[in-house]
């Protein structure tokens, strides 16, 4: 009986003094650590720093003076103006997506799933060029545009279409993989029992996939803040018109007006940070979930 009981506890003991095949020596541990935060302090926290720095060197008189000026906060509406417009638009359009490419078979969905990515393969510069050609006064459809006295390029309808291009694929990618794996049992229970496609959509489908539309929508949000290269194409740059937040801080740091540009960048600076502050709660919550679940 001696010899029965001790064997298998001098092998559990050995077991656990055997180091595990994927652990790695502290030193490394740290090294990639200190690299990780380098990196970050680098390309992250110290820009960061330079422009709050920047921002409220001159007072916090100068910093509003700066946000508040026509200019400025006709930039400020306009970028908010167009976030109200796209990420809503965005968000019912992934969500449509998603659930046609999850929950249905269909003949070219390979394709539709490769159009859906292509504003991620698809350079802003470009993106602008091509709706410059196809929509501008001298583009394919200029002439029936002005005929109908429809104005696109250099006007506000021209950067909400760039913009939407641009962001299209953020909520649509955080919601296929996530439907996809759910699959659509609970959807048919529903059906099957009576529920109407409304009802099953609102008491079934939107509960399960919130959290990942809201990710979604934060990233969408946060693209369509600081989207640039299109929007530099497609707006004419009309200052007080057509400028958005990041346009505008171009402008003044080229007219050297540097406390003014750090002022307007602190702005869009603490918007990033929100919507970073807003996707970590998000995954810290659905982590939360996953693990409930998981413990039940």
């Amino acid at each position: 009986m001696t010899t029965t009981n001790t064997l298998p506890l001098t092998s559990a003991a050995a077991v656990q003094d055997t180091p595990k095949a994927t652990a790695e020596p502290r030193w490394v541990k740290w090294t990639l650590v200190g690299t990780a935060l380098t990196f970050l302090t680098l390309f992250l926290i110290l820009p960061l720093m330079v422009v709050l720095y920047g921002a409220f060197e001159a007072g916090m008189q100068v910093w509003w003076q700066a946000v508040t000026e026509p200019d400025a906060l006709a930039a400020i509406r306009l970028t908010l103006f167009v976030l109200l417009i796209v990420v809503p638009l965005n968000a019912v359009f992934g969500v449509a997506i998603a659930w046609a490419i999850a929950k249905f078979e269909f003949r070219g969905k390979t394709i539709l799933i490769s159009i859906i990515d292509m504003p991620f393969a698809i350079s802003p510069v470009v993106v602008g060029l091509i709706f410059v050609i196809l929509l501008g006064s001298q583009g394919w459809f200029g002439p029936w545009l002005a005929e109908h006295d429809l104005r696109i390029i250099f006007a506000v309808p021209g950067i909400v279409i760039v913009i939407l291009f641009g962001t299209l694929p953020f909520v649509a990618r955080e919601l296929i993989p996530l439907m996809q794996q759910q699959g659509k049992e609970e959807e048919e229970a529903s059906l099957t029992l009576g529920a109407s496609g409304w009802k099953t959509f609102w008491y079934v489908t939107l509960p399960n996939i919130k959290w990942g539309l809201i990710y979604g929508v934060v990233l969408c949000n946060a693209r369509a803040m600081g989207e640039f290269g299109a929007v530099a194409i497609v707006s004419g740059r009309i200052r007080g018109e057509t400028n958005t937040m990041p346009l505008h801080i171009e402008v003044l740091y080229n007219e050297y007006m540097f406390t003014a540009a750090f002022a307007v960048s602190s702005l869009l600076t603490g918007l990033a940070l929100v919507t970073i502050v807003v996707k970590s709660w998000i995954e810290w919550k659905d982590e939360r979930k996953k693990t409930s679940s998981t413990a039940r």
